[in-house]
């Protein structure tokens, strides 16, 4: 089967299907966030390919992406440091595209339920 070339159109669009994501901007880039949490913006740093989309993953997933589709998924030094995985739009697909924000999603959600009882205990 023949992957479509996704944009980030079609990022907004899928972006519309989860009722807590809002579109937004990331170091002037178009992003989907939630609350003030990015999940998923185009990639901009002179590091990352041209038609990149920075999505948010925990380590595990990102090395487990990179593994097993090294043509679709990346990370540059400048990225390393940080939960998130590079695609390559050009090659993913649009269901791929849907299961990476859904995967992006609960990631944020998980680090801010941490984050809250952090804060909890911390103030304990």
């Amino acid at each position: 089967m023949r992957k479509t070339s996704a944009t980030f159109e079609a990022v907004r669009v899928l972006g519309r299907e989860f009722p807590d994501l809002h579109e937004s901007t990331m170091y002037s880039s178009p992003a989907l966030k939630l609350g003030k949490r990015l999940v998923a913006c185009l990639a901009i740093h002179r590091s990352a390919e041209p038609g990149s989309l920075v999505v948010r993953t925990d380590f595990e997933q990102r090395s487990a992406l990179i593994s097993d589709d090294p043509e679709t998924y990346y990370v540059t030094d400048h990225y390393v440091k940080h939960p998130v995985v590079l695609v390559r739009l050009a090659r993913v697909h649009h269901d791929q595209l849907r299961d990476l924000l859904t995967a992006a999603r609960q990631c944020v959600l998980a680090h801010a339920k941490q984050s809250r009882k952090r804060s909890h205990l911390q103030r304990g």
